[in-house]
């Protein structure tokens, strides 16, 4: 009768285990908010591939990008909540469109389930070398000097560098002409042709103009110098700390996925940017900062980021285009 019973019990914990590990059931799509061959695409087909042998599922990427990260954004709202569909976005999706547009076609802050922030990264204020101003001081003077005569590029009303810009106009008591572009990528060639003399733009794609001198850095944002140029000061150094830069990328599920998916996702993704080799080669070397926090640090984060990012959409008078 005893070993009956503990045949009985071990059965029924087996069961147990068997029904608390049923996800994944089927392929996991991330569908990223961007086109192929970005930072973020880059990273979303590298978690993909070391995700499928641990998952034993396949795990795929799916390109949906337009409409500021809208269109992506709003398939996965109206996805199945299994937890086999996973948002990859960035900040702009739920810190910054919330304030640009009057209406979306989703609940940003009750559709989705912060998973986890994967990385932060910093962007540069960078310039046109034949500009006659090298450091933050030096640039500040010369707009007192000609107001509206300094153009900055960036990829659109309410995008980071136009915010980061508007920002920068406004602590520092500065006239500097917007010039909005259809993408970053379209920016940077703009500012080494003259066209413009200044943009804000990420520390990876500037590394080779930089070091061939075919633009400036002159300022970084966050709290701390990035290792990759630790000559260039940053604007909380320099007396300007509300001049926010960055952008980070992150994974959401839909609103009422089971927990165990959350949980799994959470764990496995901070696993594989934390793994010594893919921390350094595929993100620090390519000036991101590993951060893969848990749901609920991540959901705290995104409230005072958006909260930082209203002030600079109503300062900028960015509207959605």
């Amino acid at each position: 009768m005893r070993r009956l019973l503990e045949t009985v019990l071990l059965a029924l914990f087996a069961m147990g285990a068997a029904q608390a590990q049923t996800w994944p059931a089927k392929p996991v799509r991330i569908v990223v908010a961007y086109p192929p061959g970005g930072g973020i695409d880059v990273l979303a087909r590298q978690l993909a591939e070391k995700l499928t042998p641990m998952w034993g599922e396949p795990v795929v990427v799916e390109n949906k990008p337009g409409a500021n990260t809208i269109l992506a954004t709003d398939s996965v709202a109206k996805a199945a909540a299994d937890g086999h569909t996973v948002l990859l976005t960035t900040d702009a999706t739920f810190s910054i469109n919330p304030h640009l547009y009057a209406r979306l076609p989703f609940d940003p802050q009750h559709d989705f389930i912060p998973v986890t922030m994967l990385v932060l990264l910093q962007q540069l204020l960078v310039a046109n070398p034949a500009l006659p101003a090298n450091t933050l001081p030096e640039l500040i003077r010369l707009a007192r000097e000609k107001p509206g005569a300094i153009n900055y590029a960036s990829y659109g009303s309410g995008s980071q560098p136009h915010l980061s810009g508007e920002m920068l106009k406004y602590k520092a008591g500065i006239d500097l002409t917007h010039v909005p572009y259809k993408g970053i990528s379209l920016a940077v060639p703009a500012v080494m042709a003259g066209e413009v003399q200044l943009t804000f733009a990420g520390i990876a794609t500037s590394m080779p103009q930089l070091k061939s001198g075919r633009i400036k850095p002159i300022a970084i944002g966050g709290m701390k110098r990035s290792p990759l140029l630790p000559e260039v000061p940053t604007f909380a150094e320099l007396g300007y700390p509300e001049v926010e830069t960055h952008a980070w990328f992150g994974l959401f599920l839909p609103a009422g996925s089971p927990r165990e998916a959350v949980e799994r996702i959470y764990r496995d993704t901070k696993k594989i940017v934390e793994e010594p080799e893919f921390r350094q080669k595929q993100l620090v070397d390519k000036g991101y900062e590993v951060v893969a926090s848990s749901p609920q640090d991540f959901a705290a984060y995104i409230r005072t980021d958006s909260e930082h990012r209203a002030r600079a959409v109503k300062i900028s008078g960015a509207k959605a285009e």
